[in-house]
């Protein structure tokens, strides 16, 4: 079973690297080193649909997203967390993010730019499992870097970033009760523009197709995880996003909730809302 499923991720990436290299650099697990337009503003809901490992049942999360693109090179999301695991549902906390572009090298159909980015969060919600996740589980904060290419129709995107979860002592409402508080992240993203074939206007849709590998180490205990998420991507007038992507883990040697699951996006972007 493990040897399909790797098998099928080489495929999967090998299948959108070999077809030919406009395409958006959007993608739907990870952000890319690019930011919305200046002086926008846009509004995200994502949905979270994800297995237990035990017992089965579904854990739904709700995180809505305000963001800002304060300029060119700045841009800054506040976010609430809400979800189903504790008696309901209910809010469980809440972050604020900002990533800023230090680097852009651009020429015709191709850049590489680079961004710092960074993530305080709050979360009352108890912790289940090894794996830190600052956005919608932790309490902590989260530090990375981020370098994109574009190459025509094709884009490639890599990240690395630390992740600190804050101990009981420092958030008494989170009862900690696992090893590591620090954990190095990893992500490797590719996308492909598959429609339109050629650009007319700005109301064409866009459809893009990706695949993403997502990972984490947990440097106290040795224990690490790989998950592939393949997705697609509609974007409708330039303005209105559709994602949805699944999460799937490939292999694990750390406790985890609920590691696979749907991920359903909404966003829509407001163009020169920020004066």
């Amino acid at each position: 079973m493990k040897k399909s499923i790797i098998t099928c991720t080489v495929l999967a990436v090998a299948f959108i690297v070999s077809t030919s290299a406009n395409a958006q650099e959007l993608f739907v697990y990870t952000e890319p080193a690019s930011n919305m337009p200046a002086h926008s503003a846009g509004l995200r809901l994502n949905n979270w649909l994800m297995k237990e490992t035990a017992g089965g049942a579904i854990n739904y999360h709700l995180i809505p997203e305000v963001m800002v693109g304060v300029n060119k090179n700045l841009m800054v999301h506040a976010e609430s967390f809400l979800s189903n695991r504790n008696r309901g549902f209910g809010i469980e906390g809440a972050s604020v993010y900002a990533k800023y572009r230090f680097f852009s090298r651009d020429d015709i159909y191709r850049h590489f730019r680079m961004a710092g980015f960074a993530r305080a969060s709050y979360n009352n919600a108890p912790v289940h499992q090894d794996e830190i996740e600052t956005n919608g589980h932790n309490s902590g904060f989260e530090l990375g870097w981020i370098g994109t290419q574009l190459l025509h129709k094709q884009a490639i995107s890599t990240s690395i970033s630390y992740e600190r979860a804050f101990k009981p002592d420092e958030q008494g409402t989170e009862a900690r009760e696992y090893g590591s508080q620090h954990a190095v992240n990893y992500t490797a993203s590719m996308g492909r523009l598959i429609l339109p074939k050629s650009y007319s206007s700005y109301g064409q849709t866009n459809f893009n197709i990706m695949v993403e590998l997502l990972g984490q180490y947990l440097p106290e205990i040795g224990k690490s995880y790989l998950d592939i998420a393949p997705s697609l991507q509609f974007i409708f007038n330039s303005q209105t996003r559709f994602d949805i992507g699944y999460r799937h883990q490939l292999y694990s040697s750390m406790s985890r909730t609920a590691p696979n699951g749907f991920l359903i996006r909404l966003e829509h972007v407001i163009f020169n809302a920020i004066n």
